[in-house]
């Protein structure tokens, strides 16, 4: 985007003079013109676009403005957040805030009253045609056109008409498809240029873009409970869920052959048109021919149709557990991951997993320590396509915030003490056309999150020590087992950047709300076990599987994980009894005494929430439930210690 300064009106008019007046002598001056406004002149060109043209078509029939509005419903509602925090810093600056659909044309406008007023007689208003093809260059027409962020200033536009304006225009895209579904526009007289309108513009298209992702989620999650309440649910194995605008939301149960035979069946992937209209005997014939529905169910929200569960046929049996599998990285010596589990909000994670993978979006994982975030991440690397994606994982606790830039960034040689003859590559360098995974993001230093920023907002980087721009096409995933939303309010952490990392988020649930998935995982690991030390599997007594299902596991998955490993190396025999627990199991049922330090770690899973939930536990009882004396004792505040109860799942006694 040029500076203000290398902006020169008379170069411009006379520059599109002689391009209206004679297209190929304009073709052969592009040096006082930028190089996008000029492609956007010959696209208008092209059109037809008269270049007298004095003002925007417009939509003037309400009932039709009336359904446009409508139908982009979603859109402006996920806009009104950003647009209502907006508006109060327009009124009085001359400027005004603009919503359009994918067509180019105005559904919703805000801000200074007087420009609004004005805007009315160039139909920069309500219903406003602003496509390149209407009106030629603009910043809402040419941003659909091209999907980039445009700015378009005075004599730049292509209409003679509305050159005594200035706009700045962001795409805004679906976050799921990618796709070009409406542009946020910043408009005024020529005198309201500011090099930042562009980035204004950009942020409230990001903002708007995290709030449709937001919804779709909700709208998603309250389409997966109607059907799990539904008789059907326990019915079918293969199912797949479909919103009413016939987008694959959720599948469950579909055999690897029958995937393969229907890339169709992916999560986020159009499968049939929109629902409204069509018959239950309509769908099936729409399917693809390597889907084949032997029942449909129709899912409403409030007594409105909002989706379906097609049931398909799959003639292959489902192994007990059996959710996903990771392929091994390429030159990596590793197996093959398996995630285990069924649950509903399981399930639901690794179906939004695999939808991140189709978007090129930033993608924030969020969960408790030891709920498997770091699967996630490889699942999503691994449903990308091509075999040598690079995967660059960096985990931001592990280094000191003097090095983390040099980590992330790299250097030249020379740039602090120590540094490398000749320089390094950062992780940015080498995730370039691949996954760069940050773990424990809280814990970036608030001095450096900027420039992760701008590297995420730029696609490039520049080296510690030099400056020269190197590009990289880099999928983020952030990990974080931390409230972002808390630590943006402590001053721990950037709004902006948490806009930007969190375009699609992804919550793992703790174990202790899987239900029965403790007993798949508990037999995963335990033939894992067996296989590595050649032993028999365990087995385990009623009561055993008893407390296991009941405990609260706020170690999670790497706890249980840690349980099985533990009878594996103490025990000779293979059934396991209630003494072979844990201290810290038998004791979320059962009152005990206080215990020393080190007959807690005895045989303990090793887990250090597990210790923390354990002493707290046990705190609780020795003071017969005075809780400021338990946070006295335990050298902690009240509300720390409510958090972590509430954390652990420990009752009050």
């Amino acid at each position: 985007m040029p500076k203000k300064s290398s902006y020169s009106e008379t170069d411009t008019r006379e520059a599109w003079e002689r391009f209206v007046s004679s297209p190929q002598e304009g073709d052969r001056a592009p040096a006082t013109v930028r190089e996008e406004i000029l492609d956007s002149w010959k696209r208008s060109m092209d059109l037809g676009v008269d270049a007298g043209t004095q003002a925007a078509s417009r939509v003037y029939d309400e009932n039709q403005l009336h359904l446009r509005r409508e139908r982009n419903a979603a859109l402006r509602k996920a806009a009104s957040a950003a647009f209502k925090r907006l508006e109060p810093h327009l009124k009085e600056a001359r400027t005004i805030l603009i919503l359009a659909d994918d067509q180019g044309v105005v559904i919703d406008a805000i801000g200074d009253a007087l420009v609004l007023d004005e805007g009315q007689g160039i139909h920069l208003a309500l219903g406003g045609d602003w496509s390149e093809k209407a009106i030629g260059t603009n910043g809402i027409g040419t941003a659909l056109k091209t999907g980039r962020p445009a700015y378009v200033h005075a004599s730049e536009h292509f209409a003679e008409g509305v050159q005594t304006w200035t706009c700045a225009g962001a795409p805004i895209l679906d976050p799921f498809t990618q796709s070009v579904i409406g542009v946020v526009d910043l408009s005024g007289p020529p005198q309201i240029f500011r090099q930042h309108n562009v980035a204004l513009v950009i942020a409230a298209a990001r903002e708007i873009e995290i709030a449709l992702a937001e919804q779709k989620q909700v709208e998603r999650t309250q389409l997966l409970e109607a059907f799990l309440m539904s008789d059907y649910s326990r019915a079918h194995d293969g199912v797949v869920l479909v919103d009413q605008t016939g987008r694959v939301l959720f599948r469950r149960g579909l055999g690897e052959d029958l995937l393969s035979r229907a890339r169709e069946l992916s999560v986020g992937h159009k499968l049939l048109p929109k629902l409204e209209g069509l018959s239950d005997q309509d769908i099936p014939k729409l399917l693809p021919l390597s889907v084949e529905a032997e029942g449909i169910e129709r899912l409403k929200l409030e007594g409105v149709f909002r989706g379906a569960a097609l049931f398909l046929k799959d003639k292959r049996p489902r192994k007990t557990g059996e959710t996903c599998t990771i392929k091994p990285r390429a030159n990596v010596a590793e197996r093959q991951i398996q995630i285990v589990g069924s649950s509903p909000k399981m399930v639901d994670a690794i179906g939004l997993a695999e939808r991140a993978a189709m978007a090129n979006v930033s993608v924030l994982i969020h969960g408790e320590t030891g709920v498997g975030k770091e699967l996630f991440a490889r699942l999503i690397h691994s449903r990308l396509p091509g075999d040598k994606v690079p995967y660059v994982p960096v985990n931001c606790a592990a280094i000191s915030s003097d090095l983390i830039g040099a980590e992330l960034f790299g250097y030249t040689d020379g740039a602090f003490t120590g540094a490398v003859r000749g320089g390094r590559a950062g992780k940015f360098e080498q995730a370039n056309k691949g996954v760069l995974c940050l773990d424990e993001i809280g814990d970036m230093p608030i001095e450096l999150q900027p420039y992760l920023l701008r590297a995420l907002e730029q696609r490039a980087i520049y080296r510690m020590g030099d400056n020269q721009r190197r590009a990289v096409d880099v999928r983020l995933i952030a990990m974080t087992n931390r409230d972002l939303r808390q630590e943006i309010e402590k001053g721990n952490f950037r709004r902006d950047l948490f806009y930007r990392i969190g375009v699609m988020a992804i919550t793992v649930p703790p174990l202790r709300e899987r239900g029965n998935d403790v007993a798949e995982l508990l037999e995963h690991f335990s033939q894992h076990y067996a296989d590595e030390t050649g032993r028999p599997a365990m087995t385990f007594t009623d009561r055993v599987m008893e407390l296991l299902l009941r405990y609260q596991w706020p170690g999670n998955v790497r706890e249980l994980r840690n349980v099985v490993q533990r009878f594996y190396l103490i025990k000779s025999d293979p059934l396991v009894t209630e003494r072979d627990l844990p201290p810290e199991i038998l004791d979320e049922f059962e009152d005990g005494t206080e215990e020393s330090l080190q007959h807690i770690l005895e045989g303990h899973s090793g887990d250090l929430e597990s210790i923390e939930a354990g002493a707290i536990r046990r705190t609780i009882i020795a003071e017969n439930g005075n809780l400021t004396r338990v946070a006295q004792v335990l050298g902690i505040s009240r509300p720390t210690l409510y958090r972590k109860m509430k954390r652990y799942r420990i009752r009050k006694i």
